[in-house]
């Protein structure tokens, strides 16, 4: 199969992350099946859908007029069998866990083609655990979004140890095709890329609130307005890149080696975080919300419109929307 034949998908568990795909695929003019358990979770997943087309319109990227369309483009079941019998890709955003994805992927397989393309959003799970039972593991791939995928554009794409390279081209492929940036892992890695480089920038926040060095404001103002906002342009080592000015990355490196050994001998190598630190990480998020205006975001729900708001400026300029 190439990815121009890829005309119809479905979206197996209508959750943050189903639902998300879900008006992702259609505002890309894909016919859309969403699949979960209950109508009340269907129902949710419209709703959510709804809702952020709405700020899709309210911020001119959608017209009241496309709304429409994107949403008939949509048909919702609790039937596993009319939702993937006729697609030709499916996305799975079940429960992180490797026995109720194991049970999915046999249940999705009872109905589907054989040829069809199963991609798992899950978050750090082994797709050859996933797809160790499966008729056809040959066509499993994991596809890791970012939240929200019908924003960000990234998907981390790993195969299983079964997954053909025709597959993963053909996914690949798929996602360009309707304006995502795939990247690839040479081999299975738990965390994927980016929750591992999330995760480590985290531990180090967390070593430096918990030596008192800063607040958890602080450090979230520090990363927002310092290498936060070059992040939004280019990856880390490209901003290395132009730090070295005529030496390039490896002159900045090698100028910097020595100061640099002195920072990571001083920072946090961690494997667990400690355990009263997620009371302090919330203590710290309720303060820093008290010290904001409510157009940036002083409650978990301002704070989504505004990182939304902001997220789509970014995307125009990228010419991602």
């Amino acid at each position: 199969m190439n990815a121009k034949d890829i005309r119809k998908v479905a979206c197996v568990g209508a959750g943050v992350i189903g639902y998300s795909w879900a008006l992702y695929f259609s505002l890309k003019k894909l016919s859309v099946n969403v699949y979960d358990l209950t109508d009340e979770k269907l129902e949710l997943a419209k709703t959510r859908i709804h809702d952020s087309l709405l700020n899709l319109m309210k911020n001119e990227v959608v017209s009241e007029e496309e709304i429409v369309e994107i949403e008939r483009r949509i048909n919702y079941t609790t039937v596993m069998e009319e939702a993937v019998k006729d697609v030709q890709f499916i996305t799975e955003s079940g429960p992180e866990n490797y026995e109720i994805k194991q049970k999915m992927a046999e249940e999705m397989e009872t109905y589907t083609s054989s040829e069809t393309i199963i991609a798992s959003s899950t978050s750090g799970l082994l797709v050859s655990e996933i797809a160790k039972n499966a008729k056809h593991p040959e066509r499993f791939i994991g596809a890791h979004p970012y939240n929200p995928p019908h924003l960000i554009p990234l998907v981390e794409l790993t195969k299983g140890d079964k997954t053909t390279d025709e597959v993963l081209k053909c996914a690949k492929d798929f996602y360009q095709s309707i304006d995502k940036e795939p990247v690839v892992l040479q081999k299975e890695a738990l965390g994927f890329i980016c929750n591992r480089i999330q995760m480590a920038v985290y531990r180090e926040v967390c070593n430096l609130v918990m030596k008192g060095v800063c607040t958890i404001e602080d450090a979230d103002k520090a990363v927002t307005y310092g290498p936060g906002l070059r992040w939004a342009i280019m990856g880390p080592s490209l901003v290395f890149e132009l730090g070295g000015g005529e030496g390039h990355i490896d002159g900045l490196m090698k100028h910097l080696n020595s100061s640099i050994t002195l920072w990571l001998n001083d920072m946090a190598d961690f494997k667990e975080f400690p355990e009263n630190f997620p009371e302090i990480a919330r203590k710290g998020v309720e303060e820093a919300l008290k010290n904001r205006p409510k157009e940036i975001g002083n409650d978990d729900a301002s704070l989504a419109e505004y990182r939304d708001k902001m997220l789509i400026s970014l995307l125009k300029l990228h010419k991602k929307l």
